[in-house]
Formats: structure tokens, C-alpha cells, sequence
């Protein structure tokens, strides 16, 4: 039987970091697959670019809180997208103890909050100041919520109901159960120009399409989370708003930098801006691409771009 030979090309800079032209190993990079629009639109990418230079991947759909375990045991290596908002303590937790290792950060800026289209503020003088929203909350008032206003909330974990008892707003939170389900009700709330605030974020679609603005809660601060007796309430946890310019990173497996330099070394090259994401999620969430068809879409415009984000020494 003939036996089939495999030659390595090994490459080391100055700071002694090498790398082998890919793939290093054939065993499949498994990319984190989450429950929004950009997130997976990223993976898909990422993905796709890892096939180009040679590798095999998996693709595993996993949830937040899920992820970190599977990231710690080397049984995930890459997610795309860790926000601040949502996963700042299980990222300084595992990357701190080692299981974990960060991959960068993007240039995007982050938020996650309440949000309103542009005319409300017609109807409720004083927005976006939280109060104003305070004093204005029958405007709200929904048949599910009635006495109290309707606070439209997404489907991920957010301490929205501590933060209205902390601050004492007669709201109470309704949650979408997905990212299309806040979509719709956005889309219909702006038809009929009814008032409406609703979870929303940066970077996504809806700061292409319409006006509006976050609402301005007390400024954040770690202590707020940890130490009732910071701000206005001295007894309740949870009266500020969500962090502002938020970082949004990059993670990988720890076994990732030995295993699969190249790909490593990519994922830490891989960096998007706001627009750049709030467009890929236009194109799938308003245009109705598949995730497949936009990322195709998205590799064939900006070749430059993604080629620039693989090392030379990994080139093929």
C-alpha cells in the first residue's frame, strides 16, 4: 500500500511565534453558533474563510450560558461575538483561570438598553432622560400589562425587572421570545406610530433602517450590580442603565493557539465596525438572505478585506 506523505512548512517571526501553513491539524474547529442575527452571520464567515485556507469545522449552536463550559473543556473553540452587557463576569472568570483565552476585540462599540423610535419623545417631553419615561408610562400601557406600562423585552437575560423596581417605574417587562419577534413589533409600532420602548442594541439593523435613541438611565457602574447602597436607592441593586461603548471580543479554546496557530492568528485578525455588522444583519433580518447566502455574499465584496485578516506565513 502506498503510503501517502505530509510535509509541514514551519514559519517563526522575530518574537519566535510560529506557524505552519494550514491546516496544522484535521481535526474540525467547533464555532459557536448563538441565537442573534450577527452573531451568527460572524460565525458563518469565520467559518468560511477557515475552509478557504484548509480546515474542516463544525458548527455547534449553543446557548450563553452554555458556552463557557464548553470553551473551558475544549469541546467549542471559537465564539465570535462576547458583549460586554451580557458576558463581562464568565469572560474575566475563565479567561483569568486560563480555560478560556481571548481572541481581541473589535473596533465595534457596544450597548444593550432600552430603546424608543425618534417620535416619541413628540409625545413624552423630556426624553431620553429615564425619568421622563418614568412620568410617561400610560403611554405604554398594553391589554398584558395594564395598569402598567409594557417594557418589550428580548429574550436573553437581563435584570430589566430589578432595574424598574430599583428605580421605582410602574413598567412591566414582556419578552419576545426571539430577535424577530422584537423586530416585528418594532416594525408595527413605527407603522402605526404608537409608542413603544423596547429592548435594542448596537451594532444591528435598526440603526440602518430607523430614528431613535437609547433611553439614559443612571450611568453605570460595576458597584451598581454588587453594592446596594450605591446610587439613588440605598436598598436595591440595579439603579443604572447597561454599560456605554461597550467592548465586544473575540474567544477562543485554550488548546486553539497550539493546535491551530493559523486559524488562531486569524480569529484575532477578524474585526468588525458597527456599520459593517449593522449591515450583514440588514441583509439578513430586512432582506431576508440566508446566513449562508449573506456570508457568501459578504466574502465576495470585500475579499481585500478577509484576505488581509489571514498571516502571510499562512497563506496557502
Amino acid at each position: 500500500m502506498k503510503r501517502m506523505a505530509f510535509i509541514f512548512v514551519i514559519v517563526c517571526n522575530l518574537n519566535n511565534v510560529c506557524w505552519s501553513q494550514p491546516p496544522e491539524s484535521s481535526k474540525p474547529i467547533k464555532i459557536i453558533i448563538s441565537n442573534w442575527t450577527s452573531q451568527i452571520a460572524l460565525s458563518k464567515i469565520i467559518g468560511k474563510i477557515y475552509i478557504k485556507m484548509g480546515y474542516n469545522i463544525e458548527y455547534k449552536k449553543v446557548s450563553i450560558s452554555n458556552q463557557w463550559g464548553l470553551l473551558s473543556r475544549g469541546l467549542a473553540d471559537v465564539q465570535v461575538e462576547v458583549w460586554e452587557g451580557t458576558m463581562a463576569k464568565m469572560f474575566k472568570k475563565v479567561t483569568t483561570e486560563g480555560k478560556v483565552v481571548s481572541a481581541g476585540t473589535h473596533d465595534a462599540k457596544t450597548r444593550e438598553e432600552w430603546w424608543y423610535p425618534a417620535y416619541v419623545e413628540k409625545v413624552c417631553p423630556g426624553l431620553p432622560d429615564w425619568k421622563a419615561l418614568k412620568r410617561c408610562y400610560k403611554l405604554f400601557i398594553n391589554p398584558k400589562t395594564d395598569p402598567k406600562g409594557m417594557y418589550l423585552g428580548g429574550p436573553w437575560e437581563k435584570p430589566d425587572m430589578a432595574r424598574i423596581r430599583a428605580l421605582n417605574m410602574n413598567f412591566l417587562v414582556i419578552r419576545a421570545s426571539n430577535g424577530d419577534e422584537l423586530g416585528k413589533n418594532l416594525d408595527k409600532a413605527i407603522k402605526e406610530k404608537s409608542p413603544i420602548v423596547i429592548f435594542n442594541w448596537t451594532p444591528n439593523w435598526v440603526e440602518v433602517q430607523y430614528k431613535g435613541k437609547f433611553v439614559e438611565f443612571p450611568e453605570f457602574d460595576p458597584a451598581c450590580e454588587v453594592d446596594p447602597k450605591w446610587g439613588i436607592n440605598p436598598d436595591l441593586l440595579y439603579d443604572c442603565g447597561n454599560p456605554k461603548d461597550g467592548w465586544l471580543k473575540k474567544v477562543a479554546s485554550s488548546v486553539m493557539k497550539t493546535q491551530w496557530p493559523c486559524a488562531f492568528q486569524t480569529l484575532k485578525n477578524f474585526n468588525w465596525t458597527n456599520r459593517m455588522i449593522a449591515e450583514i444583519s440588514l441583509w439578513v433580518d430586512r432582506k431576508k438572505m440566508s446566513y449562508d447566502v449573506a456570508a457568501e455574499k459578504w466574502l465576495e465584496e470585500n475579499t481585500i478585506t478577509w484576505k488581509t485578516w489571514i498571516p502571510d506565513q499562512c497563506q496557502n
